[in-house]
């Protein structure tokens, strides 16, 4: 391969440990870290849910965080209320605000630079706070700034064809060697083979592929930034 993208969310870093950490701090009720992460789970569909709306304008950031916490606890038997749900999001950010990369991942990025490939980011979500996680990763050190493809600014968002057309054009691609590597299967799965390139399914959650798209199927299939590391390595 010569271009290797990667998606952000829980696919560079563990998105469920800000969760789980502000799950702690504001919920009394006593939950295991499996719960935690079923919860989390499903406050991720209602936001993926509402995630074109926001990216047309037509749903407020805030009213999509508010909305996804409401239904989520709501699910689980959580009580909750709209100053609970915002006060819930505010914790949130902060403990994402204290991310780091997976070691194998910090790893992998050292031995793709060595070795002169050509990386990049594809992330969907609004600019602002897609980039403050890209700062905290301190993706930088790998990626350059034109190489950042963050859907808020693009105008396009995973899985449409035409934000990987932006990046084929804009980086040049062969794309017959280019792959990307995510954890969603409808948005960096589908939408990388709809686009012509190669797709790692970084698949840690152990979720079962989607049935609604059967012809669908990854290049390769990870199940921890282990083993992501050592196909590459």
């Amino acid at each position: 391969m010569e271009t290797i993208i990667f998606d952000v969310d829980d696919t560079l870093y563990d998105q469920v440990l800000p969760f789980k950490n502000a799950f702690r701090k504001l919920v009394d009720e006593p939950f295991t870290d499996e719960e935690i992460e079923e919860i989390y789970i499903e406050s991720r569909k209602h936001s993926d849910a509402l995630f074109d709306k926001n990216l047309a304008g037509e749903v407020s950031l805030e009213e999509m965080h508010k909305y996804r916490v409401t239904a989520a606890f709501k699910k689980f038997n959580i009580e909750v209320n709209d100053e609970k749900a915002i006060a819930f999001q505010a914790t949130y950010l902060a403990e994402q605000q204290k991310i780091t990369l997976y070691e194998e991942v910090e790893q992998l990025l050292d031995f793709l630079l060595a070795e002169n490939k050509q990386l990049a980011v594809l992330t969907n979500g609004e600019e602002g706070h897609q980039s403050m996680k890209i700062r905290q990763l301190n993706l930088a050190r790998w990626i350059p700034a034109e190489h950042i493809f963050i859907s808020g600014s693009v105008g396009h968002a995973k899985p449409t064809k035409e934000v990987f057309q932006i990046i084929e054009n804009k980086l040049l691609l062969n794309k017959t060697k280019t792959v990307y590597i995510g954890d969603s299967f409808e948005n960096d799965i589908v939408g990388a083979k709809q686009a012509g390139w190669q797709a790692i399914w970084m698949n840690h959650r152990n979720r079962n592929a989607p049935v609604t798209v059967p012809t669908v199927k990854p290049d390769k299939v990870v199940y921890t930034a282990k083993e992501l590391l050592y196909l590459f390595k």
